[in-house]
């Protein structure tokens, strides 16, 4: 699939590494579709800033009807079904190793909350892209992932174990939709520099990633959206249940 002929939803597009990925798919040519849930001003400052190639439409999607008119809402604007979508929403959570719950107070409810986000989410997304992509034979579904569950530097745990179920949720699709020429893969990333979720990161924990990776700096929205656009593209075409750790090299194995 040509960008041209694609229709993306982004999921918690409206801000941060989502309107980066926007933004990226956007620069391709798709037509865009700005997931928020309450972003709603900069969703539909972006949706404006990219013209008629792009709309911004309000689900949760924690919220399996939400999800559906969202993609319903897709299909009206765009006379097409949704071809690709990147699971990007995050629940609540702010990367900050001084105020995260450690091991002997962290409650169920948390893990609770980032697995309702990071993993119902993703599946109501891709079950409702489902009919959609099966009618044109082919699709393209794209999780967002994290480095930490390679290599906890800093034990978020209940964020972490969210998004290793969501890479086990990634390679399980993969096999179960190969034959529909549907794809499955994730971009996981470390510390990006920066967005809303990092801005509570120190300075200090940016200079010690940057110090301790093989580029010397820690990795932008922007570049880890460059990854995304490989996953979405003709290139990939063979790829699937795969995990593509951008994090400047901090992990490589």
């Amino acid at each position: 699939m040509d960008f041209a002929d694609q229709v993306v939803v982004v999921t918690g597009g409206g801000r941060g590494l989502g309107a980066a990925l926007v933004r990226a798919f956007a620069g391709q040519g798709a037509r865009v579709v700005i997931d928020y849930r309450r972003s709603r001003e900069q969703a539909e400052a972006l949706a404006d800033e990219l013209g008629d190639r792009a709309i911004a439409v309000a689900a949760d999607v924690t919220d399996r009807t939400q999800v559906d008119a969202l993609f319903a809402t897709a299909r009206e604007r765009f006379g097409t079904p949704v071809t690709t979508v990147v699971n990007n929403a995050l629940a609540d959570f702010a990367f900050n190793g001084d105020a995260r719950s450690h091991a002997d107070a962290i409650t169920w409810d948390e893990f609770s909350g980032q697995f309702e986000g990071s993993v119902r989410g993703a599946l109501n997304v891709a079950q409702a892209a489902l009919p959609g992509m099966r009618e044109l034979g082919a699709g393209r579904i794209i999780n967002v992932g994290t480095n930490l569950f390679q290599n906890p530097v800093v034990p978020y745990h209940d964020y972490t174990a969210a998004k290793a179920a969501l890479l086990s949720l990634t390679r399980t699709l993969a096999a179960d939709l190969g034959p529909d020429g549907i794809t499955v893969n994730m971009v996981s990333g470390g510390l990006l520099r920066t967005t809303d979720a990092s801005a509570a990161t120190p300075e200090e924990v940016f200079d010690a990633i940057a110090a301790n990776t093989p580029l010397r700096r820690v990795v932008t929205p922007a570049e880890f959206a460059d990854a995304a656009l490989f996953f979405a593209s003709p290139w990939s075409r063979a790829v699937t249940g795969q995990n593509l750790v951008v994090d400047g090299g901090l992990v490589n194995d």
